[in-house]
């Protein structure tokens, strides 16, 4: 690979290494748009570009969430009762848009999927309304049902999934460095399933192009996997010292930032 993309890489995976170790949003919604603009410059297929960057994104999820996963388990934030709970849907709903209505879907429509979900989530996190007093996390077969949902969502967005696991559960009276730290735990289950759906749909589609692994582009998923593993324990010790009220100003202003960007793109597209 080219240096500069390499250099490029290396610092856009650092930042997401911090940021999903901070915010338990596994980086995939920073990475999606930096990823968007990065590829048509080196050698990725104009018309799979959207795609291979929610792929690659969501697959460097699977290293950046161990390494999160074990500074926020070290600390015994992470809620392990939720993660079993909330896992197995995961997988399914990941399995199933990962490896069958993602490649059905386009660039476009993918961005605005993207777009509405993201700034959802930024608006309940700042909504101000404090959780329901004694509401808990629901039963067992509602939160799978919950995580099926998030699974598959994430799969569409390349998004570890913290973008709705985290506001599902502080609505739940979950603290917010527990639902951040455990959001890091599912979005490892998330990635997994996912990304093995992402190469058998693209498998087909993307052989032939140097680099692609199904929808995944693994040069750089392996320069933004190995700089992210290296940043994601700072982050998460960090978000054990933020105060509750600034930890969601960050998530929320992070997650419209990200909106503005994706609705913008698919503007551009539907006018093109």
């Amino acid at each position: 690979m080219d240096p500069v993309f390499i250099v490029s890489l290396a610092c856009l995976g650092a930042a997401v290494g911090f940021a999903a170790g901070l915010l338990g949003i596994g980086g995939g919604m920073i990475l999606v748009p930096f990823l968007t603009m990065l590829f048509p410059f080196y050698g990725v297929p104009d018309d799979l570009i959207v795609h291979a960057a929610i792929a690659t994104s969501m697959t460097t999820i699977i290293f950046t969430s161990i390494s999160s996963m074990r500074a926020h388990h070290a600390k015994g934030a992470i809620r392990w009762d939720i993660v079993w709970i909330m896992a197995p849907g995961m997988i399914v709903g990941g399995l199933l848009s990962g490896g069958a209505v993602f490649s059905y879907i386009s660039a476009t429509w993918l961005a605005v999927i993207f777009g509405i979900f993201v700034a959802y989530s930024g608006v309940k996190m700042l909504s101000g309304k404090p959780p329901v007093v004694g509401r808990t996390m629901p039963g067992k077969a509602a939160t799978a049902s919950v995580g099926v949902g998030i699974g598959f969502a994430s799969g569409l967005l390349g998004a570890g999934g913290g973008f709705l696991s985290v506001p599902f559960m502080t609505r739940s009276n979950v603290l917010v460095h527990n639902a951040v730290a455990t959001s890091a735990a599912l979005g490892f289950f998330i990635a997994v399933a996912n990304s093995a759906g992402y190469i058998y749909s693209g498998f087909s589609e993307a052989q032939g192009h140097d680099g692609m692994l199904g929808y995944i582009f693994w040069p750089a998923l392996i320069v933004l996997s190995a700089m992210s593993v290296l940043t994601a324990p700072y982050g998460a010790r960090c978000a054990h010292r933020l105060p509750v009220t600034t930890l969601k100003r960050v998530f929320a202003c992070l997650l419209f930032v990200l909106a503005a960007y994706m609705l913008f793109e698919a503007y551009k597209g539907f006018s093109a």
